[in-house]
């Protein structure tokens, strides 16, 4: 599994060199640097040269970078895989993924760097289990948007079974599972609401469309001081347990397995990833 906190994973457009520099300030765990539905057709190919020029730069510490791409069934798609191929990115991330034979044309392109899918149409979330498993797939990005399109499903609850589906795919392969977009990003409490719906069923974060959204998201998907608390006593009360011979301890009036401790323990290692993230 992974071992890096991925809670907000913020899109900027790879042709504005503005946001590409205002973006080696926000507080978010990793960019989604699109060349593919933030660039118009015209600004496509110049895109490139002013994403590649901004990674160049750097500037964005530790912050996990990915670049997604147009797909290779377009006119831009070889072209900008052979781009991302020489730039200082961390990640590329191809779109509308459907099986592992989209996987496959892009590895034959890079060589090295490691493959996130984009899961958003009906034929990638049906093969999910096995692009996960691909050897070059490193992360899932729900593609909620297009998804819905393709389902003509109104509201997300329509689309619980594909979110559950990439989900368990991805944790059966151990790889990074993002959530869709929130589309409304002036509505924090509606954005609240599904980052605790996605952090509830186990998303690693989400990825947005507005810096405004990122302090409502690190919030929901990193551990609270009271979930933090809550670990250290459960792994206190377990040790001390064990110490006399005991296979369970007792905390809060719930019954405390290893199983739990094993959820502390990564609870804690999560806070401590954190915490290193946002001082370097």
């Amino acid at each position: 599994m992974h071992d890096r906190p991925f809670r907000s994973a913020l899109y900027i457009p790879g042709s504005k060199d503005r946001a590409l520099d205002k973006a080696r300030g926000l507080p978010v765990d990793a960019i989604l640097f699109d060349l593919e539905d933030a660039v118009s057709p015209d600004a496509k190919v110049e895109a490139r040269a002013t994403l590649a020029s901004a990674l160049e730069q750097g500037g964005y510490g530790p912050r996990f970078k990915v670049v997604r791409i147009n797909g290779l069934d377009t006119e831009w798609g070889a072209d900008d895989a052979a781009a991302v191929a020489a730039m200082d990115c961390d990640a590329v991330l191809l779109p509308k993924v459907n099986s592992t034979a989209d996987v496959d044309a892009l590895a034959a392109l890079i060589p090295d760097l490691p493959i996130w899918a984009m899961m958003e149409t009906p034929q990638g979330i049906l093969n999910a289990a096995s692009i996960a498993a691909h050897p070059r797939m490193a992360g899932f990005v729900l593609g909620t948007n297009d998804l819905a399109k393709d389902l003509n499903a109104r509201g997300r609850a329509a689309m619980v079974t594909s979110l559950q589906l990439c989900l368990l795919a991805a944790k059966a392969a151990g790889i990074v599972a993002l959530d869709g977009v929130y589309n409304a990003f002036k509505d924090e409490d509606g954005l609240r609401a599904e980052c605790s719906e996605g952090r509830d069923m186990g998303f690693d974060g989400k990825t947005l469309i507005h810096p405004a959204q990122v302090a409502v998201t690190n919030a929901a998907f990193g551990p609270s001081d009271d979930e933090i608390d809550l670990a250290r006593r459960q792994i206190e009360a377990f040790e001390a347990a064990e110490a006399e011979g005991q296979g369970v301890a007792v905390v809060d009036g719930r019954i405390v397995e290893n199983l739990h401790i094993v959820t502390a323990r990564a609870t804690l290692a999560k806070a401590d990833a954190i915490a290193a993230l946002e001082t370097s």
